[in-house]
């Protein structure tokens, strides 16, 4: 299980904006800015996104490499992974699979894929087996 996750993105406010609204439908509604230079010598400034008392998914200032990653989002229902999609493309994002069921997956796994401002690949996902 993962505990964090870093991302560079090419644009700190733009990418902070869109996160916020797209992670909000599925829970993840805390945010969080930590200041690098109280960590180690190098560390990045920070912009982080949680829920629950846990920090986990952060952006920071950087290169892109798009290709670098996917990032799979957990949504509690399909109508959340229905309202992430649609926030993500209100907000910038790109279709890359419409809202529905991944039958190559499992008859049950319902998704949607959208590419970020940077060209990321996220994915919103429930699977009802595993809620």
């Amino acid at each position: 299980m993962l505990d964090h996750v870093f991302l560079s993105v090419s644009d700190i406010d733009r990418s902070v904006a869109f996160y916020t609204t797209v992670l909000a439908p599925i829970g993840v509604t805390t945010r969080l800015d930590y200041d690098g230079k109280d960590g180690p010598p190098g560390h990045p400034d920070l912009k982080g996104f949680g829920a629950h008392g846990r920090m986990s998914f952060w952006l920071r200032q950087g290169v892109v490499d798009s290709r670098a990653a996917h990032i799979g989002f957990l949504a509690r229902s399909e109508a959340a992974v229905n309202e992430a999609y649609a926030a993500a493309m209100a907000s910038g994002g790109s279709n890359n699979g419409e809202p529905g069921f991944r039958l190559h997956y499992d008859p049950r796994y319902y998704a949607a894929n959208v590419l970020d401002p940077d060209g990321y690949s996220l994915e919103f996902v429930y699977k009802s087996w595993q809620v």
